[in-house]
């Protein structure tokens, strides 16, 4: 469950969308749910740092042109502590930060590629 730290406002609103590489050799995976498509996508500790360090996160299954659930889309952002916390502390910091060391790890994604979208959840 993401922080509730949103006293001071939240910022950094970021809406992506995980898609399945289609190389046309493969059938690709359609998700029953949002679950399945999140452990699809991303590993345990990934999802550990998307609960912990965002304020507003919210998920949803796209349907490809085929009318399946084959992607995962995400809007998320981030409260601040306040004061005169370091910006590598505050919660886009832990992310940022976090989220490099499991990609220099390759243990932040499983499979799939990522895009940008304006259309946010929220």
């Amino acid at each position: 469950m993401p922080n509730s730290d949103d006293t001071y406002g939240t910022y950094n609103k970021q809406t992506k969308i995980a898609s399945q590489v289609d190389d046309g050799s493969t059938a690709l995976t359609v998700f029953a749910n949002l679950a399945a498509a999140k452990t699809f996508y991303f590993t345990d500790d990934a999802l550990v740092v998307w609960d912990e360090t965002c304020t507003n996160l919210q998920w949803a299954l796209v349907a490809d042109d085929n009318g399946d659930n084959t992607k995962l889309k995400f809007t998320f952002d981030f409260g601040t502590k306040g004061g005169n916390i370091a910006a590598a502390d505050d919660w886009a910091g832990q992310y940022n930060s976090r989220k490099t060391t499991l990609i220099d790890n390759n243990t932040w994604m499983k499979l799939g590629v990522i895009s940008e979208s304006t259309d946010h959840l929220f």
